[in-house]
Formats: structure tokens, C-alpha cells, sequence
């Protein structure tokens, strides 16, 4: 696997060990195209695997990007692929649950890769929103099996954008808070 664009661009990618499904080229590409640049912002990559989503954005102009990881044993390869990012990062071994539930911080970027299989999607995407990390106009992109389909809307993240590649769909979500 390579970095698709960027200041890292060619830059080569391990895969680490377990059930892995990295996102493909094709799709990391049209994915950050439609998010255009990051500049200077806050990019979260949750079940990140083997970090190249979150490496991509470091390559396209995200100033900090944190990596989440349930697996254990990705954490040595997920580190290493991480090793000559300048950026500032963290790499943060937890179930995607329980950061969510202790993470205190604002992010500008969240992009969610959950197993295919995972049930609740729709639940993890509530607990984001619940969590206290995103700030009006933050993004959230969720990659999903194209047999499973997701609502427009979930709570105050409204939908701009959704792509397809392969067997697969990107959600893109703008989270815009109602004021009551």
C-alpha cells in the first residue's frame, strides 16, 4: 500500500497483522478530493488498522491526527507506519467505545472504518456525536458494505455526500448542532 497524494505521496505502507481491510487507493483519492485540503486541522482515525487513512490526511495537510485501535497486535506495525509522519500524532490502543467515552478533545475530521461485520454502526455514529468531539462544521466519514445502508440523517449530522467503490460506500456527514 502507498500514500496516494500529498507531501507523502509513494510513500510505502505496512499491513499489520489480523483482520485487515485497507482502504483502497481509489477510494482514499476521491475521498480526500471531496474533502479538498485539510490545512492546519484535527483528522481522528477511528479502527484505523494500519493508519493510512489518517497518514493520507497527515500527507494532505492535517496538522494533528490521532489513531485508534482496538487490535493490540497492530499497534507495533501501526507505529512504524506512523514513524516519519512530522505531524503530531497519537497512537491510542482502546475499543473505539471507550475513547469515545474518555476523549475530551475537538476534532475537526473523523473518519470511522469499522469492520464490515460489526453490528451498530448507526450507534457508534450516535456515541460520536454524543462524545463531544465534533464542532459545528466538523466532518464525519463512515465506510460501510454497499449492503448496508445508513440514514441521511443521524441526529445532528446531516449527510452531503455519499460514494461508492466496489462493494463498498463512503458516508459523508456534516455535523451541524440544533439549537432548541
Amino acid at each position: 500500500m502507498r500514500i496516494t497524494g500529498g507531501k507523502y505521496l509513494r510513500r510505502r505502507i505496512l499491513c499489520p497483522p489480523g483482520d485487515v481491510r485497507p482502504a483502497m487507493d481509489r477510494m482514499r483519492e476521491s475521498m480526500f478530493a471531496v474533502l479538498g485540503p485539510l490545512n492546519s486541522s484535527s483528522f481522528l482515525d477511528l479502527f484505523s488498522g494500519s493508519g493510512i487513512v489518517g497518514i493520507e490526511a497527515a500527507s494532505r495537510g492535517a496538522s494533528e491526527i490521532v489513531f485508534v485501535e482496538g487490535d493490540y497486535r497492530k499497534k507495533r506495525v501501526l507505529s512504524k507506519n506512523i514513524s516519519f509522519v512530522e505531524e503530531k500524532t497519537e497512537v491510542v490502543i482502546s475499543s473505539v467505545e471507550r475513547f469515545l467515552m474518555r476523549v475530551s478533545r475537538k476534532f475537526d475530521y473523523v473518519y470511522l472504518d469499522p469492520p464490515f461485520k460489526m453490528e451498530g454502526k448507526v450507534n457508534i455514529l450516535h456515541s460520536v456525536i454524543e462524545s463531544g468531539i465534533l464542532e459545528s462544521g466538523s466532518i464525519v466519514i463512515i465506510h460501510v458494505p454497499k449492503t448496508e445502508d445508513l440514514p441521511l440523517v443521524i441526529g445532528d449530522l446531516l449527510i452531503f455526500d455519499i460514494r461508492r467503490y466496489g462493494r463498498s460506500y463512503l458516508y459523508f456527514y456534516h455535523y451541524s448542532p440544533r439549537a432548541f
